[in-house]
């Protein structure tokens, strides 16, 4: 089930939660010197403003040099943002050590990733190849689902007993197949919000045919802190052609709404990646509400820096409470759940707070977005409520 469809059978969008009232609550860091010490206000969760933690939003907010840019660009909205996108292109590649040409801007790393499922089917089945699709199994399902929709073969490998990817099952499965295979890796892992340490990934790369196109999502690489995390871009800076890394402003730059994401790859890949690229897939406000989020690096800093206090509040309550959860590399958790799962959430919808899913076959087990601090310090209370009630 994707996120709109869940939006729709949640309520949210039926419920009378417009996007104003969701724009008035998210910014919870002081927006005017972006200092961590400032005083802050725990969240009350309410019908009109629950506590959103269930998309692995950012609800810092967006950096204040961001929200400038934006409203410093209205005035000439009636304008195509050619210039802004070509100038966040090269900023992007910059910020890569790489050029203009090893990117590709999307709406959202969704439409990056659509696109290059997209062009790599098309360029298998051009060539009279079979092609197939490899996930582990569960992940983030956009590649499986553009696959489908083409009519190709999605092959889901479970994880294994640590919840970590089955490498060796997904290289065996690639390499049996006679025909072209497109390895899709979210790293870290949604939902698990894990690492795949790049001496698992790396050699397999390095020695796969050019029958294997590996696409790496690295939606939430910059949370990030393990050192045994290597980005698939260091692979292409060192010219590996059968790799493609996804990346979004959607997280560390709290841009969701403004949908902002761009794909790595050598110039050859880029070049037909771009055939499968909206021709106006940018918009005025999301291409220079990213341009200033990247040179905002104290934002970056106050970001990073609110999750991993959000993370550990909510890690020393689960320990607290004798609840096991995964080492989060992200912005989100993913915890046990005594009993249904889907109970655990609808409980939790009563009191106005809203947490993530079940991902089968992970069966019993939670995500959990990482907001603010004091978000996550709200959801604590809400959680040793539960427990006192005995529904944890």
């Amino acid at each position: 089930m994707d996120r709109r469809t869940l939006l729709k059978s949640s309520g949210l969008l039926l419920g009378g939660l417009t996007f104003g009232n969701l724009a008035t609550g998210v910014a919870r860091a002081s927006q005017d010197n972006q200092t961590a010490s400032a005083a802050k206000i725990l969240p009350t969760p309410t019908k009109e403003q629950p506590l959103l933690l269930n998309f692995n939003e950012n609800s810092l907010g967006m950096s204040p040099k961001a929200q400038q840019a934006v409203v410093n660009a209205l005035p000439q909205a009636f304008r195509y943002p050619d210039a802004a996108r070509e100038q966040l292109i090269e900023k992007i590649a910059e910020s890569h050590k790489l050029q203009a040409k090893n990117i590709s801007l999307g709406n959202g790393s969704s439409e990056s990733i659509q696109a290059v499922v997209q062009m790599a089917i098309y360029q298998a089945q051009k060539a009279g190849q079979k092609v197939q699709v490899i996930v582990p199994d569960p992940t983030f399902n956009y590649a499986e689902l553009y696959a489908k929709a083409l009519g190709v073969a999605v092959i889901k490998v479970p994880l294994n007993d640590k919840l970590a990817f089955d490498i060796e099952a997904m290289k065996k499965i690639a390499d049996e197949f006679p025909g072209l295979s497109i390895v899709y890796l979210c790293n870290p892992n949604n939902p698990t919000a894990t690492i795949t340490p790049a001496d698992q990934i790396d050699p397999w790369i390095k020695a796969a045919s050019e029958r294997t196109l590996f696409l790496l999502d690295e939606a939430y690489a910059e949370f990030v802190t393990d050192p045994r995390f290597h980005s698939g871009i260091e692979l292409i800076l060192k010219q590996h052609k059968n790799v493609v890394v996804t990346r979004t402003f959607s997280k560390i730059y709290a841009l969701a709404g403004l949908r902002i994401g761009y794909a790595v790859a050598h110039e050859e890949i880029i070049a037909q990646v771009e055939d499968f690229i909206s021709l106006d897939n940018t918009n005025a406000a999301g291409a220079v509400a990213a341009l200033a989020s990247l040179d905002d690096k104290t934002f970056l800093t106050i970001s990073k820096t609110s999750v991993e206090t959000a993370r550990k509040i909510v890690t020393n309550a689960l320990d607290e409470l004798g609840l096991e959860y995964l080492p989060s590399q992200a912005n989100f958790i993913f915890h046990k759940v005594p009993g249904e799962v889907k109970t655990y959430q609808d409980r939790m919808k009563e009191y106005h707070v809203f947490v993530g899913r079940e991902f089968p076959p992970a069966k019993g087990w939670n995500r959990l977005t990482l907001g603010t601090p004091e978000e996550m310090t709200t959801f604590v209370s809400v959680l040793k409520e539960f427990r006192s009630k005995g529904w944890v």
